[in-house]
């Protein structure tokens, strides 16, 4: 499985858009994207202003697929001037738990 991390730094006044935005494009992902099989959104404990995605798809083909999906992109679009700093994204191959264990997210 591949795997998706990112820590996003909102601005604080745009924080409840920015949420709402996320939420949608979280859902999307899980519900319109068969190779989507997780989108946890969670907010840091230390600074509400401050979120980690993370996200897990069969594959990185399918990751690159997400990035053309309309959700992300109205996401993209919507949010680009509510960022505090750019997105801090990283990548990886899941080692555990085993790729036949990972069921999709409802």
């Amino acid at each position: 499985m591949f795997a998706v991390i990112v820590k996003v730094h909102i601005k604080p006044q745009h924080k409840k858009e920015f949420v709402d935005a996320m939420l949608d494009d979280g859902r999307g992902s899980v519900q319109n994207e068969p190779n989507c099989l997780l989108f946890n959104i969670v907010e840091d404990q230390a600074d509400a202003n401050c979120l980690h995605l993370y996200e897990v798809y069969r594959d990185a083909a399918a990751f690159e697929e997400h990035k053309n999906t309309p959700h992300f992109v109205r996401w993209v679009e919507t949010t680009k001037d509510w960022l505090a700093q750019p997105l801090d994204i990283a990548t990886g191959s899941h080692l555990f738990p085993d790729d036949s264990v990972w069921k999709k997210q409802g």
